[in-house]
């Protein structure tokens, strides 16, 4: 469900309590954008909901650098393009997707970069049997994502932007530079002119940005901001929590959750392996794969599923171990000595002092195969 659905209570408070000039085309201001991506610290917001008066807290929706969050919006407000760069699973998509939702109220003008992705994907193509009846006209065009943004003035999600050919990258020049599209098929009338309010939300994975380089032209169009993996282990239990009951919720194991001892295993066990050491300074191997925090929230939710279909329906240590090697060991098979390691360095002292439920934990090494 895209974000504008899943908060409209919330943006409808902020919509209500916004009192500063909004940039063309935007539905909030500056600030209250910024509010939505990191909620009201726990203050109540009031707004009307038809006859009814309500309040509400707008909840933290994303984990890292504030800083970075306002260079975003004051990019988002200017002639150039944002591009989010990081590592896989740092959440890139998601502030994306959320500052696509405060800004203009749809974050579903989305373009998905792969390798096969064509230049009529993003821009437009023909509904063919209108275009042999009537030729080239307007009812035959079927707009594509960037079309729509620039005639609505709305902000156009691109992903994995170094993932698609430098055909397609080159498509996004015109639209960025000089605000204009042309349906040459159509004369005067197919010269779309971008709205205020039209901008790019670009995504590329520091992995992946070596397939397609961007060229020079389309870098100097964008703002870069690096999205770093989150530092502090307090704050990635807290994502994982939140993101692991809002999946569950509407599904057959909606009442199945998480214990926060079990969530302190398998969180510290990203956490360390993604940073090389243990809390306490140890060092340990990293794999190949990536230990980020969306792969976490995924062992979390298979876990949790797990519990609720095979199990009590409380999550053990045994379920978070069970479905952790698929989703680390990935690349490369050797990865699952990198785990089946980190249980002897790291697991095991944790275990031999029975700290929390780390011995428990220890004695499900073995369903690492």
């Amino acid at each position: 469900m895209p974000a504008e659905q899943r908060y409209p209570a919330e943006l409808a408070a902020l919509q209500a309590n916004d009192k500063d000039p909004k940039p063309p085309g935007w539905r909030l201001s500056p600030r209250m954008v910024e509010m939505f991506i990191l909620g009201s610290q726990g203050k109540e917001l009031s707004y009307q909901d038809g006859k009814e008066s309500r309040s509400i807290v707008i909840s933290k929706k994303f984990y890292g650098d504030d800083i970075l969050v306002q260079r975003a919006i004051v990019t988002m407000a200017s002639d150039r393009g944002l591009l989010l760069v990081g590592e896989p699973g740092t959440a890139k998509s998601w502030l994306s997707e959320h500052l696509s939702a405060a800004v203009c109220g749809n974050s579903l003008l989305t373009i998905q970069g792969s390798a096969g992705i064509t230049e009529d994907q993003i821009k437009y193509s023909w509904n063919y049997a209108l275009l042999l009846a009537k030729g080239p006209c307007p009812e035959a065009l079927v707009p594509g994502p960037l079309y729509i943004g620039m005639r609505d003035g709305m902000l156009v999600r691109f992903e994995e932007i170094t993932r698609t050919p430098h055909e397609v990258q080159d498509t996004l020049l015109s639209s960025m530079s000089d605000k204009v599209m042309i349906v040459p098929e159509l004369g005067d009338a197919g010269v779309v002119l971008a709205q205020r309010g039209f901008n790019i939300i670009g995504t590329a994975n520091t992995r992946d940005r070596g397939v397609n380089e961007m060229s020079s032209a389309l870098k100097r169009r964008f703002n870069f901001e690096t999205v770093m993996p989150v530092e502090d282990l307090n704050e990635e239990i807290n994502i994982v929590r939140n993101q692991v009951t809002s999946m569950l919720a509407g599904t057959p194991a909606d009442k199945t959750r998480i214990g926060d001892q079990v969530l302190e295993l398998l969180v510290t066990t990203f956490h360390e392996i993604r940073q090389g050491h243990t809390l306490d300074g140890v060092k340990i191997d990293r794999g190949s794969g990536v230990m980020s925090t969306a792969e976490a929230v995924s062992v979390g939710l298979h876990s949790a599923l797990f519990a609720s279909f095979f199990g009590k329906g409380t999550v053990d240590p045994e379920h978070v171990v069970i479905n952790m090697a698929g989703a680390v060991v990935k690349e490369n098979k050797d990865d699952i000595k990198i785990l089946q390691n980190y249980w002897e360095i790291a697991v095991k002292p944790r275990a031999n002092k029975e700290i929390g439920l780390w011995k428990a934990y220890y004695k499900a090494r073995n369903f690492l195969k």
